[in-house]
């Protein structure tokens, strides 16, 4: 074997060295978007004294439209630039974020600043996952992803606990956006310093499996292809887009909920930091188990969870009931999260699994957009209470098109390969052998 051949082996064993530099830096950017998630709901309210619920949520929604256009364009321009440049790109435009959160003198510079953090989370979070999918080949796509979700939402809960600490001890600002400035600096220097290209894995992955294309599918083919045109595809794109109205849920209301229930910051930061912590510990065991019992049902489970969570927080009163209702929906975010994102990158053809990815992920991050604008808009007309209503209903929904639509995904448990031809320029594919192991 020649040295470019053992470099391009599969499995996370073999590349363990460049899957854990990935591992940190989703991490660090997980940390990031964890800086907001109690304090600046808290900053609407006590330092720019803003009271309506649609114009809170307003940073969530430039967040989300931001976010969803550079995952889409992201996983495209990865296949071409490389995933390193793209990595790189997203950690210089988080380097703003903390100062101008600091110095923001009234709400729009919160949501301008929101706008970066969507760059950030659409081009760095996005290249983390995407490269370890290059990384791991087909076998162990179900644990790579429950191992990059569990530390990037290891990342949010740490941040959650450590602002939340900091803003009780020192005030909302400036303390814990200095935290969150030496955190993105860090994640820079890795990303510069320590992380490699991966991008000639999934080409070679592509070599491997015999379907070579005589032209690159055009981007519009694999848009309609995850947006409607295949079920498991479908499936995973509406549920991402509506499972994220629970998350928007819990990042600008479930502050205000509980802060209108006469809890303190630290009270707060702890309810949210277990709902992430509960959400990124538990993927190390969903990851995986996706592997072995199929794709399908951990999602249905999983939205299902979700929203009973969200309504016994309503049904339940005391830290204690709380914060075990906050652990339920994060339970149910572990069941679904790395089960979608694994979902895609059985069916997606390693050529165009970036663009695939980035398609699924521009629908899933949207949900923070227009769950924020529902939630929000239900909020103001019909009282704050009724937004956790409408989560729940959404959560059930959204389920059941799962459980009624989806085919099964999962190599272990499919009935036959992804139907690659599908696409123009491509022939009929077969399974890639897979010699290595995770």
């Amino acid at each position: 074997m020649s040295p470019n051949q053992e470099i391009l082996r599969f499995g996370i064993r073999a590349n363990l060295g460049q899957f854990t530099v990935q591992t940190l830096l989703v991490f660090f950017v997980g940390m990031t978007i964890g800086l907001e998630r109690t304090v600046v709901p808290l900053l609407a309210e006590e330092e720019f004294a803003i009271a309506s619920s649609s114009v809170i949520l307003s940073f969530v929604v430039s967040f989300g439209f931001v976010k969803a256009l550079l995952n889409l364009f992201g996983g495209r321009l990865s296949e071409s630039w490389g995933r390193k440049p793209v990595l790189i790109a997203g950690w210089l435009a988080a380097v703003p974020i903390p100062l101008m959160i600091i110095f923001a003198p009234n709400w729009w510079w919160i949501v301008a600043a929101n706008v970066l953090m969507g760059v950030n989370q659409g081009l760095a979070w996005s290249m983390t996952v995407t490269s370890k999918m290059d990384l791991v080949g087909e076998k162990s796509r179900g644990l790579a992803t429950g191992i990059n979700e569990f530390a990037g939402y290891s990342g949010v809960a740490v941040s959650v606990l450590a602002t939340g600490y900091l803003a009780a001890s020192y005030g909302l600002r400036p303390v814990p956006f200095y935290f969150g400035l030496v955190v993105i600096l860090a994640a820079l220097g890795v990303a510069l310093v320590f992380a490699k290209e991966t991008v000639h894995h999934a080409r070679h992955e592509w070599s491997r499996a015999g379907s070579q294309p005589t032209q690159a599918p055009s981007f519009l083919a694999v848009f309609k292809l995850t947006t409607w045109q295949d079920r498991a595809l479908f499936s995973c794109s509406q549920a991402g887009l509506l499972h994220k109205f629970a998350d928007a849920l819990v990042w600008v209301s479930f502050p205000l909920y509980f802060r209108s229930k006469g809890l303190d910051v630290s009270q707060i930061g702890l309810i949210v930091g277990v709902y992430g912590l509960t959400w990124g510990i538990l993927q190390l065991v969903t990851g995986p188990l996706s592997d072995r019992i199929g794709r399908k049902w951990p999602i249905v489970a999983g939205l299902y969870i979700c929203g009973a969570g969200v309504w016994i927080t309503l049904w339940v009163t005391g830290l204690g009931p709380w914060l075990l209702a906050a652990a339920l929906i994060g339970a149910g975010m572990a069941l679904l999260y790395p089960s979608m994102l694994a979902a895609v990158g059985d069916v997606a053809h390693p050529a165009w699994r970036g663009t695939s990815l980035g398609v699924y992920r521009m629908w899933r991050d949207s949900g923070y957009a227009f769950g924020a604008l529902l939630i929000g808009l239900v909020s103001d007309t019909l009282g704050f209470n009724f937004g956790f209503h409408l989560t729940a209903v959404t959560m059930f929904i959204s389920g059941t098109v799962v459980a009624l639509v989806m085919c099964e995904t999962a190599p272990s448990r499919r009935k036959r390969a992804p139907d690659w031809v599908v696409l123009p320029g491509f022939q009929p594919a077969a399974s890639a052998t897979e010699d290595d192991h995770p």
